[in-house]
C-alpha cells in the first residue's frame, strides 16, 4: 500500500483479542491501527484524530456497530466504515448499507477478504456519490418470503440488494432453478420508491410465443377472433411498478425486440392497437442460463442483453452456502406445520445429517419440498430420519481432502467438544489462543458464538 503518511484505523470488537488480531493484520498492511472493545472507547478514539477506516463488530453492548455507525458518520460524514458481524439478516445488512457503511463482513470471513475490502474502499473514498447509492427508506421485509442467510454468499445477495433497490436500472438476476430468483427480485420491489405500486412477474418459458406477447402487451378489442374486449398486458398492469420476466433466456427472439423497443422508449403497443400508450416500468429479469452464451449462440439479442444486464446479482446453489440449510429447514418446518396443521416443531439431528448429505441439485426449492413432504410424514412433534424421504437419504460422493481442510475440520471438532471455549481448544489443540485465533481467521471460522463467557 503505497502513501506519504501510515494510515489511520480503528478497530473495535467486544472480544478485544479479536480487535487486537485484526489490528494487527491492517499494521503490516501498512496502518497506524488501535484495537478497543466498546463503542464507546471507539468514537472517543475517532472523534480524538479521524482516522481512515474503522473496523467494527455490529453486535456489541451498550453501543453496538450501526449506533456507532451512525454517531461517528453524523460529524464525519467522509468516514469509511466496514462492519462485521455473524448474525446479519437482509435487514441489518439494507440498515448498514442505508446509514453508510462501504460494506458489510459476514463473519467468519478470511483476513484476505477483509483486506481485499479495505482496499476497495481506500480506492473508491473520493467518489462522495457512492454513500449517496447506498442510502435509502427501506422498509422492514414481511412475512415468510423473507430470504434467510447468515453465510458470506448470502451477504452477497443481501447487499446487492440493498444497492439496486431504490435504483431505476434494470436487473438481471441469474442462478440455477430453484435458488430463490424471484425472491430476490420481490425484495428489490419491497425496498424500493416503488413498493406501493404493482409487483407482476410471468415466466417467458412457460407460454407460446403469441400468448406471451398478448399477456406482455395486451391486445385491442377484436384484434383477433375471440378478442371480444380490450385486455391491459402486464406492463399497462404494472404502470408504476415492477415486472420480473422469469426465464428471460427463453423468450423467442421476435419478442425479444417488442421487449427492446419498450426498454428503450417506455412505449407499449397492444396487439391491434393503432396507438402507443408510454408507460413507467421497472423491469427485473432472471435467468438460470447463462445469456452472454445465449448471445453468442444468437438466440439471445445481444442489445437486449445489454440493456439488462445494468445491474447483476447471481443468486448461488444451496449447496454453495450448505451453512445456511438448518436456517432454511427450520423456516420451512414452520411453513408446512402451519398449512397442515400438524404440531411438528423441530427437526432431530440425525434428520437434519441427512438432509446435509445431499446435493440438493433442485437448490432452495427442492428442500422447501423435502420439508413439507416430510412434516406430512411426520406423526411427533420432531421430524426423525425415517420422515425424511428416501431419495434425500444417499451421502454424496465422497471426495479427497486437503491438510487445510482436515487441520479445519479438526479444529471445528475441537471447539465443538470443549463447548466454544477457546482457551481450552487451545490448550486441546497444543497451541497457544493467539494461534488458535490465527487459524480460525486463516480458515474464515471465526464466530462470536465461539466466544468465552
Amino acid at each position: 500500500m503505497s502513501a506519504e503518511r501510515r494510515l489511520l484505523a480503528v478497530v473495535v470488537d467486544d472480544d478485544l483479542s479479536m480487535a487486537q488480531m485484526i489490528a494487527e493484520v491492517l499494521g503490516a498492511h501498512g496502518f497506524e491501527a488501535r484495537a478497543v472493545d466498546t463503542g464507546a472507547k471507539a468514537l472517543e478514539a475517532i472523534n480524538a484524530q479521524v482516522p481512515d477506516l474503522v473496523v467494527s463488530d455490529v453486535r456489541m453492548q451498550p453501543m453496538g456497530g450501526i449506533e456507532l455507525l451512525r454517531a461517528a458518520r453524523s460529524a464525519h460524514p467522509e468516514l469509511i466504515f466496514i462492519l462485521m458481524t455473524a448474525f446479519g439478516t437482509l435487514e441489518s445488512a439494507i440498515e448498514a448499507v442505508r446509514e453508510g457503511a462501504y460494506d458489510y463482513v459476514s463473519k467468519p470471513f478470511k483476513i484476505e477478504e477483509l483486506l481485499l475490502v479495505v482496499d476497495r474502499a481506500l480506492e473508491s473514498r473520493r467518489i462522495a456519490a457512492e454513500n449517496r447509492d447506498l442510502r435509502g427508506a427501506l422498509r422492514e421485509q414481511q412475512s415468510m418470503a423473507e430470504i434467510v442467510g447468515r453465510s458470506p454468499a448470502m451477504f452477497e445477495v443481501f447487499k446487492a440488494i440493498a444497492r439496486a433497490a431504490d435504483s431505476t436500472a434494470s436487473v438481471l438476476i441469474q442462478g440455477e432453478t430453484g435458488t430463490g430468483k424471484e425472491l430476490v427480485a420481490r425484495s428489490i420491489h419491497q425496498h424500493g420508491s416503488r413498493r406501493a405500486r404493482p409487483f407482476l412477474a410471468i415466466n417467458c418459458a412457460a407460454l407460446p410465443e403469441n400468448l406471451l406477447e398478448n399477456e406482455l402487451f395486451g391486445h385491442e378489442k377484436g384484434a383477433f377472433t375471440g378478442a371480444i374486449a380490450r385486455k391491459a398486458g402486464l406492463f399497462e398492469q404494472a404502470d408504476g411498478g415492477s415486472v420480473l420476466l422469469d426465464e428471460i433466456g427463453e423468450m423467442p427472439l421476435a419478442l425479444q425486440s417488442k421487449l427492446l423497443r419498450t426498454l428503450q422508449s417506455g412505449e407499449v403497443r397492444s396487439v391491434g392497437a393503432g396507438a402507443v400508450q408510454r408507460v413507467d416500468v421497472r423491469v427485473l429479469a432472471a435467468s438460470n442460463r447463462d445469456l452472454r452464451h445465449a448471445v453468442s449462440e444468437g438466440t439471445f439479442r445481444e442489445d437486449l442483453f445489454f440493456r439488462l444486464n445494468t445491474i447483476t446479482i447471481r443468486v448461488p446453489a444451496l449447496r454453495e452456502h450448505m451453512e445456511d440449510l438448518p436456517l432454511l429447514a427450520e423456516r420451512f418446518l414452520r411453513a408446512a406445520a402451519e398449512r397442515s396443521g400438524k404440531p411438528v416443531q423441530a427437526i432431530s439431528r440425525e434428520a437434519l445429517a441427512l438432509l446435509t448429505r445431499h446435493d440438493w441439485p433442485g437448490n432452495v426449492r427442492e428442500l422447501e419440498h423435502a420439508i413439507d413432504r416430510a412434516v406430512s410424514f411426520a406423526r411427533q412433534d420432531m421430524l426423525l430420519p425415517e420422515d425424511i424421504p428416501q431419495e434425500l437419504s444417499e451421502p454424496r460422493a465422497s471426495r479427497l481432502m486437503s491438510l487445510d481442510d482436515l487441520e479445519k475440520q479438526h479444529i471445528l471438532y475441537v471447539l465443538k467438544t470443549v463447548q466454544g471455549n477457546r482457551q481450552r481448544g487451545a490448550e486441546v489443540l497444543g497451541i497457544d489462543r493467539k494461534t488458535l485465533y490465527r487459524k480460525l481467521l486463516r480458515y474464515g471460522m471465526d464466530r462470536p458464538d465461539d466466544k468465552e463467557e
